[in-house]
């Protein structure tokens, strides 16, 4: 009789024999334009956590030019952020961003205004938001803040005049907004991270967020949005899609969906070429959790039903990816020219950036 076996141990191996190529750079020069090195990532004592020169030393030796460095935040932490990458500014792409919890005050378009310009004078590029802003941050009536909302209408209109391109993490995968039951596909993910769910009372559910995300984009069309991981929705991509062709200033980037769109690869291969001029090439790494490699695997092979997993991060869920063997001039736009046209994307406004 055969022993009882838990779903959690069960780890089959494929009988499959399939060819295998496991690119160790990239074959065009790439720019991650989704990395943290900061408080985001690594917590508050980041600076302890890694050297400077031996994390750009790692990223270079995967073929990684540049990084876009997500952490730079604003203030005191933002001249923290400046002195850790002393030295390697021809490496560090950073963005930053305001306080949001300041919303409510009298004179938040004047801080936003003033937190912007002195930013950009430090060297911030663009800005970066986290689910929190809409997923835990609380307003004066102690309210979630939507998306859309128009107390955030001056960081949207500054970042468009000062030509500061926005990324947002809006919401997490779709499952991770439904019922943890036996039918969530990443059931066994939520029962590891229970705290990883938002599917409790009083939070936004993952189609208001999803509303609320595309009007923001459609209320600031000079605005440039970067919506990060793939649009929030990977897994619907038929909606990304329509997203795209309405609004010119949607763009994408790719990072951590791979395990959502390796397992839908002929979908993805036809979104991929379709919109290959809005679609950025970011990993979500840090410096000692470099996700490189299956990146570039899955963008540049063909290869069929592999692990999308690297360097012990587990899995996202129970399936495998194939790889969309994309053509050269898709894949130069992904890794590096398209996040070199969005940051080149002019000033435009009257008042001048102090």
């Amino acid at each position: 009789m055969m022993k009882e076996l838990l779903l959690r141990d069960y780890r089959p191996i494929t009988r499959l024999r399939l060819e295998e190529h496991c690119p160790g750079r990239p074959k065009y020069p790439a720019i991650d334009g989704h990395a943290h090195f900061g408080r985001l990532g690594l917590g508050e004592h980041y600076e302890e956590a890694y050297d400077t020169g031996e994390a750009v030393a790692a990223y270079r030796e995967l073929g990684i030019e540049r990084a876009v460095n997500l952490d730079g935040e604003s203030g005191p932490y933002l001249d923290r952020m400046l002195k850790k990458m002393e030295g390697y500014e021809d490496f560090f792409i950073l963005f930053g961003n305001v306080e949001v919890e300041r919303l409510d005050d009298a004179g938040f378009d004047g801080y936003v205004y003033r937190t912007l310009c002195e930013s950009k004078r430090k060297g911030v590029r663009g800005l970066k938001f986290w689910k929190n802003l809409s997923l835990g941050i609380l307003d004066q009536t102690g309210s979630y803040i939507p998306l859309n909302d128009r107390r955030l209408s001056p960081v949207w209109q500054y970042a468009a005049q000062l030509g500061m391109p926005v990324l947002l993490h809006v919401g997490d995968p779709e499952a991770f907004f439904s019922p943890v039951t036996p039918q969530n596909e990443r059931y066994e993910e939520l029962q590891a991270h229970p705290e990883w769910s938002f599917c409790r009372e009083g939070l936004y559910s993952f189609e208001e967020l999803m509303e609320q995300q595309e009007q923001m984009v459609a209320d600031n069309p000079e605005t440039v949005f970067i919506i990060a991981h793939f649009g929030s929705w990977a897994e619907n991509l038929k909606e990304v899609a329509r997203w795209m062709d309405t609004y010119p200033n949607f763009n994408v980037d790719i990072a951590e969906r791979i395990a959502e769109l390796g397992r839908q690869p002929y979908s993805s291969r036809r979104f991929f070429e379709k919109y290959s001029d809005r679609i950025i090439f970011g990993t979500d790494s840090m410096p000692g959790h470099m996700l490189q490699r299956i990146n570039y695997r899955f963008l540049e092979t063909e290869d069929e039903y592999f692990d999308y997993s690297y360097e012990g991060v587990p899995p996202q869920g129970r399936w495998k990816i194939y790889g969309l063997g994309l053509q050269d001039s898709v894949l130069e736009k992904i890794y590096s020219k398209n996040i070199q046209r969005i940051l080149s994307w002019p000033c435009t406004t009257g008042q001048k950036v102090l």
